[in-house]
């Protein structure tokens, strides 16, 4: 037996695999990945698992073969490669050669052919071929050192495994699939003799040639015939299904070795294609790269870096708390860096059993109070409105902060979702960090980072404040590149102080009300519960969404939607609910059930447990990055979703209180969004109603529908809203039709009626959609970008929801624009006035400030006014303004 194994890969069957075991993978500027991934991926799991010392890989050239020849309509029925998979492949080709592995693929010849060759010239060297595919075509090259490895089931095929998993051995193969046919590549077979019959013939005879010379022995004189009349057609399909092994390929075993990476290739193609992941994993450190981290225990030390950060004029800083939450952390070390590969870890708070001694805290911090609190000392940050929090509670407000590493990435990539350090280093510096986990363990086994030693600490902390300074000096000069930079200066940088502050003094809740509405809600969802185990005829786990599809839909019989790709039990989704509610009140009691199951966990119960126990309110954090709009989001909780329609959103907003001798201000943008459009696409009729102060939805419920419509006037203007704002949100009237319950034909007549009466906004927004399409991005009125790659996609639904992208940025993009600036207005403001009251929630176009009674006239002016006037638009910015003792009361 050969000891030696050689791995060849069927490139193709793993290229197919891959595309269509991954959809819609792509890069933030739309290129097609799934193929990609999937197929390292599937490389990578291969050598995990198998570990060969050699390795090639065999590809099908473009261009008719031998076979084509032979048979004109050879593989007639197959449809064309798909576009976006034929652009993938010379990427996949290129990896391949960084990973240093060989390909193959000869012109006139299909891959089986060259791999049935290769494996030909191994066994003339005593070793054992290994053909990784899923292609039983392939089970005839099987013998004593050839066997078939399918990577899906991950089973070896030898001789034996494919006679049970085959049904004949595989010198038998050919002859099977000469009778038998094959319709993927278009072998004609014997018409009429399939699978089992086939298999049944070639293992009663042997052959095919002692088929041949014995069909009179063939029992149904039908199958007698069939062969008969298809023997030119059988030798042909013969022919087509042998796998040519006699090609002249070179081989040479150590050219097929298994040996590391060409990294300086591959990193940089893994960091173009936004392979996060497997960037990570191959990521090698640089070796020359020396790093000069110290840690500062005495004073003379921390002295001598408050020089050099001086002298320097900036300074990247870190810190390092026992919190994820700013709000709640407690300071236990500061990292400074002022030269790359150069940083300094101060500790301040590590508590372990020979703990060397440390600073104290208050002799460090004032210090270092005097060059933090400098604003000529440019501070660099990664989120560091987290560490102007940290700070500010231990009595450092922080001042002269200028380069954030994180909002500088999403204002470069707002596709991203996330801007971690770990994933800006690794695509921008091509450098694998030390992760918090890595130092404080994870689960059970995590603890806080004081308890770590100091000389573990160290390393992690110091690294985030020299590759923050590495990050900035890359990512701003982009920045500008981009004309980003004023949008930096003016609207994201001074938002992070502003946010600081209503992040830190946080929002009061009746906690008492809260419990009063948790024990309502609970009675509620038990008499839903009884209602459903009724109709049910048993009780279940109304939460488990396997158990209820198999209530509803096994038990019930309710017509079954789709499954899911998961369990591949029937779905429950809230889409599928709602189609079925209208006629099964088991699937209306279950949607109610779900609503109020999640506002009482998600709100009624939690929002008491959140309260922070040193300031009695609770502290949300509001997000600059996540949002590709430019939005803020809220997190830890997220008070921008708090019910806000009917009684129950009511009850919920009643609970937020603000403290003994003050009120709440509310004040809401009324209908920014429109005029924003109207702003926007210059279009006569909209700004003249928003200049006449006339109600928008009456206006186009009239240009619309007419005075002839039988609809009374209430629902004219409930259905003209939706119109109104489905134009911004490029809803299509397949999904129009469905938010006014009408006919798509119908909804498509209110969309061209729309622009009938609203033509400039029709021209408008199909500039905007081919703008996007040519500069490859949509953007704000204050030019911020969001990319838009789906546009350039061949799935039509994907190039639908690009379109809705590329309409909807430009105007809820700016409405968020519009809202930033009128905060950071109005807290300027009120620090110039040196006012008492607070600016506490932030929810798209509402703000809510709370105010002591005695400022109650000043805000009112200055918060409409600031409002107001942010910015000329051409229908002007109003804001509706109300007051009350709870958030419920002021809205």
């Amino acid at each position: 037996m050969a000891k030696k194994k050689l791995y060849l890969i069927d490139g193709n069957s793993l290229l197919y695999r891959s595309y269509y075991g991954i959809q819609r993978l792509s890069t933030s500027k739309g290129f097609p990945t799934n193929a990609v991934f999937g197929f390292i991926s599937m490389l990578k799991k291969l050598m995990e698992r198998e570990k060969p010392h050699y390795l090639g890989i065999v590809f099908d050239v473009k261009g008719p073969t031998i076979r084509h020849k032979a048979f004109k309509d050879y593989k007639a029925n197959r449809k064309p490669m798909p576009e976006d998979l034929v652009v993938q492949i010379p990427v996949i080709k290129k990896i391949l050669r960084a990973f240093n592995i060989p390909l193959f693929e000869q012109e006139n010849y299909e891959a089986d052919d060259v791999l049935g060759s290769l494996a030909q010239r191994a066994s003339s060297h005593n070793v054992l071929s290994v053909i990784v595919t899923n292609d039983k075509d392939l089970f005839q090259l099987v013998d004593k050192l050839t066997i078939v490895y399918n990577p899906v089931k991950e089973i070896s095929l030898d001789e034996k495994k494919v006679k049970e998993h085959f049904g004949v051995s595989p010198s038998q193969v050919v002859d099977v699939l000469a009778l038998w046919g094959d319709a993927s590549d278009n072998i004609p077979g014997v018409p009429g003799i399939g699978e089992k019959t086939s298999k049944a013939l070639i293992n009663q005879f042997g052959s095919l040639e002692k088929l041949l010379n014995n069909l009179d022995n063939i029992e149904k004189t039908r199958l007698q015939e069939k062969i008969k009349q298809n023997l030119e057609q059988l030798k042909l399909s013969q022919q087509l299904a042998t796998i040519e092994k006699g090609l002249d390929v070179k081989f040479n075993l150590e050219d097929f070795s298994v040996s590391e990476p060409n990294y300086k290739e591959l990193i940089p193609i893994f960091q173009e294609l936004e392979f996060s992941s497997l960037l990570a994993e191959y990521m090698k450190k640089p070796k020359s790269t020396k790093k000069h981290y110290r840690v500062i225990f005495e004073e003379k030390a921390l002295r001598e870096l408050i020089a050099k950060i001086k002298r320097a004029k900036f300074v990247s800083l870190d810190t390092e708390t026992d919190s994820a939450f700013p709000t709640q952390a407690r300071l236990v070390g500061l990292s400074f860096s002022i030269k790359p590969n150069h940083a300094f870890y101060l500790p301040l708070r590590h508590d372990y059993p020979n703990a060397p001694s440390q600073l104290p805290k208050e002799q460090a911090l004032n210090l270092l109070k005097k060059v933090l609190a400098d604003p000529k000392i440019k501070k660099i940050g990664q989120n560091i409105k987290y560490d102007y929090i940290v700070l500010k509670k231990e009595g450092i407000r922080v001042q002269g902060m200028d380069l954030d590493s994180m909002i500088l990435s999403y204002l470069l990539e707002p596709n991203w979702g996330k801007h971690n350090l770990n994933r800006l280093a690794l695509t921008y510096l091509q450098v694998k960090t030390i992760s918090y986990n890595d130092i404080v363990g994870k689960g059970k086994n995590e603890v806080t980072i004081d308890a770590v030693d100091i000389d573990r600490v160290a390393p992690y902390a110091c690294q985030d404040a020299d590759l923050t300074l590495q990050l900035s000096s890359l990512l701003w000069p982009k920045v500008k590149e981009e004309n980003l930079d004023s949008l930096y200066r003016k609207f994201e940088l001074p938002l992070i102080e502003v946010l600081a502050d209503m992040e830190m003094w946080g929002v009061k809740i009746d906690t008492q009300a809260l419990k009063n509405l948790s024990s309502e809600l609970e009675y509620e969802l038990g008499h839903l519960r009884e209602k459903i185990y009724d109709i049910s005829g048993e009780e279940f786990n109304i939460n488990s969404p396997q158990q209820l599809a198999s209530i509803l839909f096994d038990k019930l019989n309710l017509p079954a939607s789709r499954r899911t790709k998961i369990t591949k039990s029937y779905s429950t989704s809230v889409n599928i609910l709602q189609e079925l509610a209208g006629d099964y009140p088991i699937a209306q009691y279950t949607l109610k059930y779900r609503k109020l199951a999640k506002l009482k966990s998600g709100y009624a119960d939690s929002l008491p447990l959140l309260l922070n126990p040193a300031t009695g309110r609770i502290h949300t954090s509001y997000n600059q990055t996540v949002a590709a709009t430019g939005r803020l989001s809220s997190s830890d909780p997220n008070l921008q979703n708090i019910p806000v329609k009917g009684d129950l959103g009511r009850r919920f907003r009643e609970a937020f209180i603000p403290a003994q001798g003050h009120l709440f201000l509310s004040a809401d943008y009324s209908q920014v969004e429109l005029r924003v459009l109207a702003h926007l696409s210059k279009d006569p009729a909209l700004i003249e109603t928003f200049l006449h102060d006339r109600d928008i939805h009456e206006e186009t419920a009239e240009r619309v529908f007419g005075n002839a419509s039988i609809l009374f006037k209430e629902e004219k203007r409930r259905r003209a809203k939706i119109i109104n704002f489905s134009m911004i949100y490029g809803a299509s009237a397949f999904s129009l039709a469905k938010e006014l319950e009408t006919s798509t034909s119908e909804a498509q007549d209110f969309i061209d009626l729309y622009y009938e009466k609203y033509p400039k906004v029709r021209q408008f927004l199909e500039k905007k959609v081919k703008d996007a399409q040519e500069k490859g991005f949509s953007e704000t009125i204050f030019g911020r970008k969001r990319q838009v790659p789906e546009l350039q996609h061949k799935d039509k639904m994907i190039q639908q929801a690009g379109r809705r992208i590329a309409l909807n940025t430009p105007i809820q993009g700016s409405a968020a624009d519009l809202m930033k600036k009128a905060m950071i207005d109005i807290w300027r403001e009120m620090k110039r006035k040196d006012l008492k009251s607070k600016m506490i929630l932030q929810v798209h176009d509402e703000l809510v400030f709370e105010v002591p009674d005695a400022e109650k006239d000043d805000m009112e002016i200055l918060v409409k006014e600031k409002m107001e006037n942010v910015f000329p638009l051409k229908a002007p910015l109003k804001v509706h303004l109300s007051w009350g003792v709870n958030w419920a009361e002021a809205k």
